[in-house]
């Protein structure tokens, strides 16, 4: 009974701003009454016609998918090499992955902004430095996945089988490992696209409005007084909820789908 009274009360907590963000989505006028005054879906026909909202998902698509790209390429052979041919770094490896963690993004926004327009000027506010960085902070998402399939799938039993045969460490890599390791990968990446999609403080501080990504157009409708569309904010809002939600669900489900597969080839 007191878990169903504590379950109850969280999804109170979370539910009841999605809920009104919803309503006021569709909200003709919302005035000083419990509910909307009226109801109406032409901001959600209408949001996504505005140039600067589609300009701001297709920028936070494209931070996503070149952020995925980077992680995967760096991150699995470096996965790979520390659980099959060195697991001595491993400790390092994880050390290094709750850096992330441990540093407010802001300051690492702030430090990236001061080293390159010292150093490298050119990349100073460009779209590639806001790739990199949160690359960077994703990083550890996509380790973790890709390590603990890894692990789960017997990487090293299989290296050593494909070595056997005569393949050589990128043959290995990509023909033997990475199928066998592709739902981690995949789970990994839909992690690394939730955290690009939904990241503000970086980049507001490398980009700012050179680059607006759904959350800087977010913030803009929020603070403006006179320019701000709060219905479309309300739809977007729940726009980007969804669409992480979904990722999350799918995320679980592959999962799910591994560890059913590893119990079976164990049976």
């Amino acid at each position: 009974m007191r878990r169903r009274i504590f379950l109850g009360l969280l999804g109170l907590y979370f539910g009841l701003p999605l809920l009104a963000a919803l309503l006021y989505s569709v909200a003709t006028r919302w005035t000083d009454t419990p509910l909307p005054d009226g109801y109406t879906l032409d901001h959600w026909i209408g949001v996504f016609g505005k140039p600067d909202v589609t300009s701001a998902l297709l920028r936070s698509l494209l931070l996503s998918a070149v952020v995925v790209v980077v992680d995967v390429l760096l991150v699995v052979p470096a996965a790979y090499w520390s659980v099959v041919h060195n697991p001595r770094i491993g400790s390092v490896v994880q050390t290094i992955a709750v850096i992330p963690f441990a540093v407010p993004w802001v300051v690492v926004g702030a430090g990236l902004q001061l080293v390159t327009a010292s150093f490298a000027p050119g990349l100073f506010g460009t779209f590639w430095l806001l790739a990199a960085a949160t690359a960077a902070i994703a990083f550890p998402f996509m380790y973790w996945a890709v390590e603990g399939s890894l692990i789960a799938a017997g990487a090293v039993r299989l290296s050593e089988a494909a070595a056997t045969c005569g393949a050589n460490p990128v043959q290995t890599l990509t023909r033997v490992i990475f199928p066998a390791i592709r739902g981690g990968v995949v789970s990994g990446a839909l992690l690394v696209v939730a955290t690009a999609m939904n990241e503000f403080a970086l980049a507001k501080i490398l980009v700012g409005a050179k680059f607006e990504t759904l959350p800087i157009w977010s913030a803009r409708q929020f603070v403006s007084r006179t320019l701000g569309d709060p219905n479309a904010l309300a739809v977007v809002t729940i726009f980007t909820f969804g669409f992480l939600f979904a990722l999350s669900a799918l995320v679980v489900r592959l999962g799910r789908g591994r560890v059913s597969t590893i119990g079976r080839t164990l049976r």
